[in-house]
């Protein structure tokens, strides 16, 4: 059984599809949250993760789009996503905004022998909490009855064994705070491989010049691909 685990799309195809370029032999596929937003193609986007992927939560960033809400993201990030928001609410169908708002927010999955708990941030129920490795304690996930949690929404990849059970976070697929990489990982034989892999960030950064945002927006995200915060 081999799982490929996606998180932090966020309307990078370019990144996505390099990931898929590179692993394609796998049999199931888990997404941990966030579509849209921040990229400049969110469509094919949720149209791979509507047609392709296996298993799903919703992410904050896929709930503010869906209900038009805030999603309460990072100050030094929320410009960024309230105009490119704004584009995506303009440029996808109500068929997309009607699947981000039936995406569960927290889900258990049996795989394998294994059995998973998937959600976007805290296992708590929180979907915009930024939670750290040294956040994840046993009283944080004690109610969880799963071997793995796997988790997103801080963008940064990690693994920590904590209250018996193993807390995985692959990182983000288009917009990394590590680098300038496509983030995933790979579970296969019990165990988990975290990966980065180079992707054409010209391409994206071209995409997101000839889309309808603000100079700034478009400096500051190209900056933020480009791994220059």
């Amino acid at each position: 059984m081999k799982i490929l685990i996606l998180s932090d799309i966020h309307g990078n195809f370019t990144a996505l599809q390099t990931v898929l370029n590179k692993e394609k032999n796998y049999d199931k596929i888990f997404f941990l949250g966030d579509a849209v937003d921040y990229g400049p193609n969110p469509k094919p986007c949720l149209d791979f993760i509507r047609e392709r992927v296996n298993y799903y939560v919703r992410g904050n960033h896929d709930n503010a789009l869906g209900y038009g809400v805030s999603c309460n993201s990072m100050g030094s990030f929320r410009r960024f996503s309230e105009e490119t928001r704004a584009w995506h609410n303009q440029i996808l169908p109500g068929k997309y905004k009607d699947f981000l708002r039936k995406m569960p927010k927290e889900l258990y999955v049996k795989e394998g022998g294994y059995t998973f708990f998937l959600t976007h941030a805290s296992p708590a129920g929180n979907i915009s909490e930024y939670l750290y490795p040294e956040d994840f304690t046993e009283d944080l996930v004690l109610n969880i009855k799963a071997d793995f949690i796997l988790v997103g929404h801080s963008h940064l990849q990690f693994e920590k064994q904590v209250g018996g059970k193993l807390v995985v976070n692959p990182g983000s697929v288009g917009l990394s705070r590590e680098d300038s990489k496509a983030n995933y990982a790979i579970f296969e034989e019990g165990k988990f491989t975290l990966k980065k892999i180079d992707y054409d960030v010209q391409k994206t950064i071209e995409d997101l010049q000839a889309a309808p945002l603000p100079p700034d927006v478009k400096e500051g995200l190209e900056k933020v691909l480009r791994h220059k915060q």
